[in-house]
């Protein structure tokens, strides 16, 4: 009888596996279709070019899992295949290329918020220029201040750097940040998914126009 119930127990154990994976494996696919909308967003709303920026997303079941860009893709060609999986330690459990070069600050803000499920970073040109030239950027819009409220700001580091993830994990350490202008480098923006991580970086690229065609005009 002893046997009987033990087989019972695994084979109910290997039941509840199955199951988890299986939720696993609907969550990644869904996570990597959102991700490929999502990256298109940020490239045709201009809020990078070329082939530089990069998004990520946690999955939600495995919360010390991602899945972040491949490097050298372009955001407005992307396909459900150009995202790494990988640990946030920066170990890759599946999938072709290197993770972007930005994935040490990637994995070190999931780290340090358990509330962010996704991360958008891009090189959009206004709130870019404006920071570099005037050292901050307000908060002028209605939008940006009901949802941003503050605008932060991380000082240079070379792109991909340990000392640039560095900077970038303090900035977000804050748990009331949604988004930060890097010196000479863009923006990242975080959110409770990827989706709201571009709204609020769409938010921050049209706050800085306003901004600037404030200070154009004397205002």
């Amino acid at each position: 009888m002893g046997k009987g119930l033990g087989s019972v127990y695994i084979a109910g154990s290997l039941e509840v596996i199955d199951l988890n994976m299986a939720v696993k494996s609907e969550e990644i696919n869904n996570l990597r279709q959102q991700l490929v909308e999502v990256g298109k967003r940020v490239y045709y709303r201009g809020l990078t070019s070329g082939l530089s920026g990069n998004i990520s997303g946690r999955i939600p079941s495995c919360p010390h899992e991602i899945l972040i860009k491949a490097s050298g893709k372009c955001l407005g060609d992307l396909k459900p295949e150009d995202f790494i999986h990988l640990d946030l330690d920066g170990n890759i459990i599946d999938g072709g290329g290197k993770p972007s070069v930005e994935v040490f600050f990637h994995c070190g803000i999931y780290k340090a918020r358990p509330d962010v499920y996704g991360i958008v970073h891009g090189h959009a040109p206004y709130s870019t220029a404006y920071v570099d030239a005037k050292g901050h950027l307000p908060v002028v819009t209605a939008a940006a201040e009901l949802e941003l409220k503050k605008i932060d700001i991380v000082k240079y580091a070379e792109p991909g750097s340990a000392e640039l993830a560095r900077y970038v994990t303090e900035a977000f350490r804050d748990k009331t940040s949604k988004i930060a202008v890097l010196q000479g480098h863009g923006f990242v923006a975080v959110g409770s998914d990827v989706l709201q991580a571009y709204y609020y970086a769409d938010m921050l690229e049209d706050n800085a126009k306003v901004a600037l065609m404030l200070h154009v005009l004397g205002k």
